[in-house]
């Protein structure tokens, strides 16, 4: 997969008619944005169009419309928001059917470095089908188009994809181009020893990743809820931990494949036990510690243990490049946290390079506080999980090489 991409760095839209495919899809509530993280990590590229004087018209996807107008996904907060973040104007396209009177007009009437934001693009039933009509629309607006949305990358959608097939010009943007940098090149190319920690609850959300993953790291360290499975198949009693039955010959295999690739597999040597999973998932629960290979059949496994802490965390200072995706253990829970805010820590005390893999692992590092301390903290759930398992990325592979 080439990953060596154009981006705005290297086009000059001065004058230019610019679409550009951002990941606007925030949490609303009573039509207020809760968390503008995603605003904000789009402006450096929107800034960029700005002050090399392109016409800048915005585009992004919200929730689930499911191809038809919903009041409560349009995108106007978002057109008020980034106008005060930006302290320009962004003009809000309201038309139903994205590119309509409303976009037509408002494009028409730019002048160079002004921005105009379009409706929802899943408004339309096309987007998520790829469909010609919409990304014909979407193209006849643009001069260039810039994908800065990683979000859906791992999505052959109009607006990230069908798109380029109608504009000479498709470039990435910057959180594009870091995505690419971190997470893709720290697969196929990584400083060494490379470390990967994988976690989180099922070994099937995770099997190609698992596979891939141990062919190109050194030392692959399994936490949280799929360990149970790899420790069932090496013949462990894991008593009512969580099991993936159908997983277990996967993970003798995983084993076996780590032992001839002469990579280091590493599992839970001790684990912490409660007798039920914590309803509500705060509550309060009795724990103990035991060993890995000594779970009480009426018990199960929710964390790391206090050695498997150390085991893991030497493993992390050895590395040069370590990627981590999924928690250790169910971290909503303070007591069961100690694992996942461990390997936190590891990780924000190493010179290494460190990648977060999306999703829980990206919650967990922000709400304990170790997201400045990350080299790179990954914007997209389901897009880095296909980049980890080395899978080329439709919105990705649509951009122009260099």
């Amino acid at each position: 997969m080439s990953l060596n991409k154009k981006s705005v760095d290297d086009i000059n839209v001065k004058g230019l008619r610019v679409l550009c495919r951002c990941d606007f899809n925030v949490p609303l509530k009573d039509g207020k944005i809760t968390d503008e993280n995603r605003l904000v990590a789009a402006l450096p590229t929107i800034k960029k169009l700005i002050a090399d004087g392109g016409k800048v018209i915005l585009c992004s996807h919200l929730g689930k419309p499911k191809g038809e107008p919903k009041p409560e996904m349009s995108l106007a907060p978002v057109a008020v928001r980034l106008s005060e973040l930006l302290g320009q104007e962004v003009k809000f396209a309201a038309d139903d059917e994205v590119v309509g009177p409303n976009a037509r007009a408002a494009v028409e009437a730019m002048k160079d470095g002004e921005v105009v934001l379009l409706q929802n693009t899943r408004y339309r039933k096309e987007e998520t089908k790829n469909g010609e009509a919409l990304s014909k629309d979407l193209a006849s607006l643009a001069d260039v188009f810039v994908n800065d949305a990683f979000g859906t990358a791992h999505r052959a959608h109009c607006s990230n994809v069908g798109i380029t097939e109608y504009v000479d010009t498709a470039v990435v943007g910057y959180l594009m181009q870091k995505e690419i940098d971190f997470l893709g090149n720290a697969v196929e190319n990584p400083v060494r020893p490379f470390v990967a920690i994988l976690g989180g609850a099922k070994v099937a959300d995770k099997l190609n990743v698992i596979s891939n993953l141990l062919e190109k790291c050194d030392t692959l360290i399994i936490g949280g809820g799929m360990a149970y499975t790899f420790l069932k198949a090496k013949g462990y009693e894991i008593g009512k931990s969580l099991l993936d039955e159908t997983k277990i010959d996967y993970c003798k295999e995983m084993i076996a494949k780590a032992e001839s690739l002469g990579k280091k597999l590493l599992l839970p040597v001790d684990t912490v036990i409660t007798s039920e999973f914590p309803n509500p998932i705060d509550a309060v629960i009795d724990t103990e510690i035991v060993a890995a290979d000594a779970i009480p059949a009426d018990k199960m496994g929710m964390d790391i243990g206090p050695k498997t802490i150390e085991l893991y965390s030497d493993a992390v200072k050895t590395a040069k490049t370590v990627v981590w995706n999924g928690p250790m253990g169910v971290f909503e829970n303070p007591i069961l946290a100690a694992g996942t805010k461990a390997v936190a820590a590891a990780l924000a005390e190493t010179d290494a390079t460190t990648i977060i893999g999306g999703g829980d692992s990206a919650a967990a590092v922000n709400q304990l506080g170790y997201g400045e301390k990350m080299s790179h903290i990954s914007t997209g759930g389901g897009a880095s999980l296909e980049f980890l398992e080395g899978k080329e990325l439709p919105g990705v592979a649509a951009a122009n090489d260099k």
